[in-house]
């Protein structure tokens, strides 16, 4: 698969937890299946999958896991970012021998590494893994923003084996920044939840990485923006962006994307792994809950 094949709603999965706290690999499948039901183009594992707090060998696992799951149906994504050069060619490696269509990488998130070492970083990552490499900006909740220089560099460097993922604020500009940089050759895919696609498909964005609990609305309103169809956009949009701007860290991602998943059936529980910052209290769930009513109302809407 090259970079040019990735494009349209690509989920990013939770990852569920049993009661031991171990992972719970069949409610892991099952999201997946569910996710493809609902018309995802793709799935991945990234932030929101809380990749920083699994072991290696659970890393691996859930690759193999979505890799499995995701083979016939769709594009099968895994993060491979690391603290160190080292381990993300190693978790690179993992993930294409388990059969990911394309890695995800964010710097290194506890070191400011300059432009020079971080081009090697990402150029290392692509080599490891020999598929296209999404680089990830996810300074929005944690990190250092990536430079518009740097990525133009890797979209000169990796031409039709990079895309960028730009989370940092301000978004819209960024995306602009980015396109004018290369040309308009760089292949964004718009995060943050969905929250900004509108203007981000306005811009140039060939799709969307968002976690995957409101994937029923987010694929209906990516449909309505390549049907040109801005009123039914915006009125998906509209709760959306409300749902998504309650969510202000990563914690509060994963307990109200968790919380959501739980409501629908598709996980037996919200359980996350500690220590988390909270953040979220149970009003904020209860209008979570009477904003996703109104997003479906507003799918629903003939």
């Amino acid at each position: 698969m090259t970079g040019s094949e990735i494009a349209g709603v690509v989920c990013v999965v939770q990852t569920p937890f049993d009661e031991q706290g171990d992972i719970d690999t069949e409610t892991f499948v099952r999201q997946v299946e569910w996710l493809f039901d609902n018309g995802a183009d793709g799935v991945a594992i990234g932030m929101v999958s809380e990749v920083l707090r699994l072991s290696t060998t659970e890393r691996d696992e859930l690759a193999t896991l979505l890799c499995g799951a995701a083979s016939g149906r769709g594009t099968s994504v895994v993060s491979v970012g690391a603290e160190s050069t080292h381990a993300a060619i190693r978790h690179a490696r993992h993930a294409a021998a388990v059969g990911a269509d394309a890695v995800m990488a964010t710097p290194p998130a506890l070191s400011r590494a300059g432009d020079a070492e971080l081009f090697d970083y990402f150029l290392a990552i692509a080599d490891a893994a020999q598929v296209p490499v999404i680089v990830q900006d996810a300074s929005g909740y944690v990190g250092s923003a990536l430079s518009i220089e740097l990525q133009a560099r890797l979209q000169a460097e990796l031409p039709d084996r990079v895309l960028f993922k730009p989370e940092a604020h301000p978004i819209g500009p960024k995306l602009t920044q980015l396109l004018d940089a290369t040309g308009g050759k760089a292949r964004v895919l718009e995060g943050n939840g969905g929250m900004y696609l509108v203007d981000s498909f306005r811009r140039g964005a060939i799709g969307t990485m968002p976690a995957g609990d409101l994937v029923w609305a987010l694929v209906p309103l990516w449909r309505a923006l390549n049907d040109g169809d801005y009123d039914r956009a915006y009125l998906i949009a509209g709760p959306l962006t409300q749902m998504v701007s309650l969510q202000t860290s990563l914690d509060s991602f994963v307990a109200i994307e968790k919380h959501l998943l739980v409501r629908q059936g598709v996980f037996p529980s919200a359980a996350v792994r500690g220590p988390v910052a909270g953040g979220v209290d149970e009003r904020m769930y209860a209008e979570i809950d009477r904003l996703v009513d109104l997003l479906r109302r507003a799918v629903d809407h003939d």
